[in-house]
């Protein structure tokens, strides 16, 4: 958090003066580097001392002096704890401008916060400021001799100890004004690239996470009814494939019928809203693994929210498939966050997004009261990480039942945990695609069967949740997520 020069700084007299200050600051920085770049590909000279030096993130730094009283507001972001200085990098300030300001501007009016910006310490490692890559390199320019030269990713910097609660503020020292930095972002914002087959610019602020390509199906056909109906303005594929309203109909269904989706591990799908308020769907496969995986790096985007929709087995005699599990509490035998989230610690049900879930799914089946629960139940989940658990079911038996389970799957838990641990909204809704406890196991004909009755109907009460709590954000930003000494950015 040092400051790369103070006489640097200047005082920016509105939060939308420090996006432009900050987007020129970051411009500038990355112009530098990408001309040192291109020259050293060419001639092989590298950047000078000087040169180097203008290749930094800017630093944004919000000052509160807390000369009135704290004002009293419930909202649980965009608020100070303490007063203090406050600052993080920030890398692509044009494309995160409505995040900034939502964060700054009650900072300002609320709080009188003092907004400066300037270069910061903190270098650009050279591969976030190349969209294409190293392929650039035409003369086969090697890695080493980038990383020589060059700013690179070094891994000590890049870390989650704000957002794990494992950093420490000395008397008088810099607060963090983010949960991630520059660097931090930047790196997330490649591994998307990489996974999802597409521009991150396209995830979209409403997420909907699946364990299962049916859904994907269903997700199209629903985005190209959107597109075509000009409800929205775009879909964008993996690949960056492109849909909009002037795509002849016969063109826009040949292109999803092609769709070589399997070229990437976790395949996003996007549909986009004139307002940005569009929604994602991500097929993120099977585990806990991917899970993480995919959630450490969406985070960084700070969305709204994401749920889960997927399958589940059904623990309970009394469910049938097709129907819905809505979960309330995960029992977490994955292990993949003891280090950073104990499984003693709890991660608590968010209201809102339990109400809108049940509400959707009264809206889309059309089933209230006594009809709605014979289909919907709500229960605790159990989130394994392996994939066989019925062959120890000697060994589980105990242990399901004392937490009461009514449905197992191997990705719920995790993403509700990531989610209490990133700050991000979540929700779970699976649906029972059979019942490994009674002989009611996914056979060929009835797993087909189900998925042609419930697929359709599942993902559009996860659409239809997404809508009911576009209509509450700020609610939905609850001050579950928030820890007692928490940065002042959502």
């Amino acid at each position: 958090m040092s400051n790369h020069d103070a006489r640097a700084f200047v005082t920016c007299e509105s939060p939308e003066a420090a996006v432009i200050g900050l987007t020129a600051l970051y411009g500038h920085a990355v112009a530098a580097e990408r001309a040192a770049l291109t020259r050293f590909f060419e001639t092989g000279e590298g950047p000078s001392a000087a040169e180097r030096a203008a290749f930094v993130y800017p630093q944004l730094r919000v000052t509160y002096t807390a000369q009135s009283p704290q004002p009293d507001n419930r909202r649980a972001f965009a608020k100070f704890q303490s007063p203090g200085v406050y600052a993080t990098t920030v890398t692509h300030p044009a494309v995160f401008e409505t995040y900034l300001l939502e964060q700054l501007n009650p900072l300002t009016r609320e709080f009188a916060a003092r907004i400066e910006i300037g270069p910061s310490q903190q270098e650009i490692p050279y591969p976030y400021v190349l969209e294409d890559g190293l392929d650039r390199g035409s003369d086969g320019a090697e890695a080493g001799a980038l990383a020589r030269l060059f700013p690179v990713p070094n891994l000590a910097d890049i870390g989650d100890e704000i957002a794990d609660c494992a950093f420490d503020v000395p008397p008088g020292g810099v607060h963090p004004l983010a949960l991630f930095d520059a660097v931090r972002v930047d790196y997330s914002l490649k591994r998307l690239q990489h996974y999802t087959g597409g521009d991150w610019r396209a995830i979209q602020p409403w997420i909907l996470l699946t364990n299962y390509h049916r859904y994907v199906d269903q997700f199209l056909e629903w985005g190209l009814e959107q597109v075509c109906s000009g409800a929205c303005k775009r879909m964008i594929l993996p690949g960056n494939t492109s849909i909009d309203a002037q795509t002849p109909p016969r063109l826009a269904k040949r292109t999803i019928a092609q769709l070589a989706s399997t070229r990437w591990q976790m395949p996003a799908y996007h549909v986009l809203r004139e307002d940005g308020q569009g929604v994602s769907l991500i097929n993120i496969g099977v585990g806990p693994a991917n899970a993480k995986n995919i959630t450490d790096h969406l985070a960084v985007l700070r969305p709204h929210c994401w749920l889960m929709v997927g399958h589940c087995g059904g623990l309970r005699q009394s469910q049938h498939i097709g129907d819905y599990v809505l979960a309330h509490a995960y029992l977490r035998e994955d292990h993949i966050l003891d280090a950073l989230l104990p499984s003693g610690v709890p991660v608590p049900a968010l209201a809102e997004v339990q109400v809108a879930l049940q509400q959707a799914a009264a809206q889309v089946t059309g089933d209230h009261g006594e009809a709605l629960k014979q289909r919907l139940r709500t229960g605790t989940v159990v989130t394994y990480g392996d994939r066989n658990w019925e062959l120890r079911f000697s060994q589980e038996r105990r242990r399901i039942n004392q937490s009461r389970a009514i449905a197992v799957d191997m990705e719920s838990g995790t993403i509700a945990a990531q989610g209490y641990r990133l700050r991000v909204p979540y929700g779970t809704l699976l649906c029972v695609s059979d019942k490994p406890l009674h002989g009611e196991i996914k056979l060929p004909g009835a797993a087909n069967a189900f998925y042609e009755r419930a697929v359709s109907e599942h993902l559009r009460i996860g659409l239809a949740t997404l809508d009911i709590l576009r209509a509450n954000r700020t609610g939905l930003h609850s001050r579950k997520l928030r820890s007692f000494d928490e940065p002042p950015f959502r």
